[in-house]
Parts: structure tokens; sequence; C-alpha cells
């Protein structure tokens, strides 16, 4: 006799079932999305505040926890929903210790753009398995992440969203509360700036 296929249960019906009792799916919804949530975190955070990482990240579970019976969907899927309370207790983390956050406004200025229309990363070598450019790759792994520190905390948010949560610009929009444009504009700044920062260090390490 053929057996059916298990159906994994999804965020939402975790959450619904979370909400009625069940604390088993809370622990299913913990072990889904911790690694990633605390990844995110220290991303958002950076080293200025990375001690506070760990605090962050506590408090974002607390808060899904309480909000469990007045949680609805509301056209995100429960991750980014989990994202953006990480993302809001991050402010608030950051506000605490004294940074200077710019949370309505995008830089003025044109963003940096290659010198005629060339991609500043088409530099990067293939990678392969040798040793050396395995030194390589985690020295350009560790370059990013020093670049991505560097973002304003609006664009930092908008490029994590988008390339680890894989949010879409209408998404991303709506996870933030920001219109459509802002939230592009946010996303555009900070890859012609991780852009600019890894073409101007990704030369040096292919030459030397």
């Amino acid at each position: 006799m053929k057996q059916e296929a298990v159906t994994e249960p999804t965020d939402d019906q975790l959450m619904r079932s979370f909400a009625a009792g069940d604390t088993r799916a809370f622990d299913q919804l913990y072990q889904r999305h911790q690694a990633a949530l605390y990844r995110f975190v220290r991303r958002l955070l950076g080293r200025a505040a990375a001690t506070q990482a760990d605090e962050v990240f506590q408090d974002t579970w607390l808060r899904a926890i309480q909000a469990r019976h007045t949680w609805r969907p509301q056209g995100a899927t429960w991750r980014t929903w989990l994202f953006t309370l990480a993302h809001h207790r991050a402010v608030d983390c950051l506000r605490k210790l004294g940074r200077e956050l710019s949370l309505d406004k995008d830089e003025e200025s044109p963003p940096w753009e290659p010198a005629a229309g060339a991609d500043a990363w088409s530099s990067w070598p293939a990678a392969t398995a040798d040793a050396e450019d395995q030194v390589f790759w985690r020295a350009a792994g560790q370059r990013l992440l020093d670049c991505l520190d560097g973002l304003p905390l609006p664009q930092k948010t908008a490029f994590l969203l988008h390339h680890e949560d894989g949010l879409a610009v209408d998404e991303l929009a709506r996870a933030l509360e920001v219109g459509f444009e802002t939230a592009k504009t946010r996303l555009r700044y900070a890859m012609s700036k991780l852009r600019s920062c890894m073409g101007a260090y990704l030369p040096q390490q292919v030459v030397g």
C-alpha cells in the first residue's frame, strides 16, 4: 500500500497552532528560522553593537511569543514578519546606544555607478578548490561584511531583506512600511555602495 507523503505545516499554520496552545509548534518555528534570524540581527547591528545581538535576538522571539494571539497573516511571509520585528528591535537598540540613525531620509547625491556602465565585480576570479583561492574568498567574504557594516541602517536593512529573505521590492516596501520608490532607492544605493567598496578591494587581491 502506497504511503502518502507527509506535508510539513506552513509557518502560518504553526503560528496558529502555537496560539492555540501547542508549544511544539513554536519549537518548529524556532528551529526553522533561528539561524537565519541570528545572522540577520548580527549583520544589521554591525560591529558597533555586536554585543547586543543576543539580546535583540531573544527579544525578537519574545515579541513573537507575545503577539501569538493578535498575529494575523498580512500578505507577507511569517519569516518576513519575524525579521521586521527584529529590525524594529535593532533600531531601538542602536538608538539607546546613542547611534545617529537616519531612518526617514536617503542621501540626496546620486549613488556611485561603475565607469562606462562596467561591472565593478567583473574582475572577480572563478571560484576553485585551490587553497589559495579559498583564502581569497574568505577574505572577500569578510570584506563584504565590512562594506555592509558601513551602510546606513535603512540601506543595510533593505539589502539584507532583499538578498537574505528574498523579498521583491514591493514586498520590501510593505515590510518596511515605506513607499515603493523609497524601497527601490534604498536597495539601489546599498548595491551601488557595496559594488564600489568591493570593486576597490578585489583588484588588489587579484594582483597580489
